[in-house]
C-alpha cells in the first residue's frame, strides 16, 4: 500500500517510516512533485493536520495523511501550542525556538508540559483522526544531540533522558507522534486486502 505523507520534514518522515510495516510505503510531498508550502492557518493542532491532508486529497486525489504537533507548556498557558514550529518567527528555526522557550521559562518553577500530535488520514473517501499525547517537563538546558525541534528540552515523565538523548526506536515507543502513528498503523492493518 502507498500513502502520501503531507510533509517534506525529513526528520518526521524518518521517524514515521521506522514504525511502519514493510507493506506500507509512504511518499513525501516531494515524491509526488508537490513543492507548495501548505498553509497552516488553523488555530488548533487538529485543524492544521486536517488542512494539510485536505489540500493533498483535493489537489492530488490520493489516500494521504498529515500530522501536526505542538508543545503545550503549563506555565505559558499552553503556548507555544499550534505555533510551536514558528514560536520565534516564521523561519521555523529550532535553535531560536528553544532559546525563546528557555527565556520564557527562566523565572518559572512549573515546567510541566506535554507534546501532542494529531494525524489526519484520508482513506478511501473517509476521514480519520489519531491523537497522541505525552506528558513531561521542560529541562533547564538542552540535553542530547539527536532528535529535532524541542527534543533537547523535553523529558517525558516516564523517561530519565530528553527526547534528544533517545534512539528513534526509544522515542517512537513513548512519544506523542509514536502513539499517533501506532494508532494509524493499527487502523491500516485492520483493513481488508480488498480495501487497500
Amino acid at each position: 500500500m502507498k500513502l502520501i505523507f503531507a510533509s517534506n520534514n525529513k526528520n518526521k518522515i524518518k521517524e514515521i517510516k521506522n514504525q511502519l510495516p514493510d507493506s506500507i510505503e509512504i511518499l513525501s510531498l516531494e515524491d509526488i512533485g508537490c513543492m507548495v508550502d501548505i498553509p497552516e492557518t488553523a488555530t488548533t493542532i487538529e485543524g492544521n493536520a486536517l488542512l494539510k491532508a485536505d489540500y493533498i486529497k483535493r489537489h492530488y486525489g490520493f489516500n494521504c495523511f498529515a500530522d501536526d504537533s505542538g508543545l503545550e507548556v503549563n506555565a505559558l498557558g499552553g503556548a507555544p501550542g499550534v505555533y510551536s514550529a514558528r514560536y520565534a518567527g516564521d523561519g521555523k528555526n529550532d535553535q531560536a525556538n528553544n532559546a525563546k522557550l528557555l527565556s520564557e521559562l527562566k523565572d518559572k518553577t512549573d515546567r510541566k508540559a506535554n507534546f501532542k500530535t494529531v494525524i489526519a488520514l484520508h482513506f478511501n473517501g473517509v476521514q480519520h483522526l489519531f491523537t497522541g499525547v505525552i506528558a513531561g517537563e521542560i529541562l533547564v538546558k538542552e540535553q542530547g544531540e539527536g532528535g529535532f525541534g524541542y527534543d533537547p528540552l523535553f523529558k517525558a515523565d516516564t523517561m530519565n533522558k530528553s527526547f534528544a538523548e533517545l534512539t528513534i526506536e526509544e522515542k517512537n515507543a513513548v512519544s506523542h507522534r509514536g502513539k499517533a502513528v501506532s494508532q494509524l498503523v493499527d487502523f491500516l492493518k485492520g483493513k481488508d486486502a480488498e480495501d487497500l
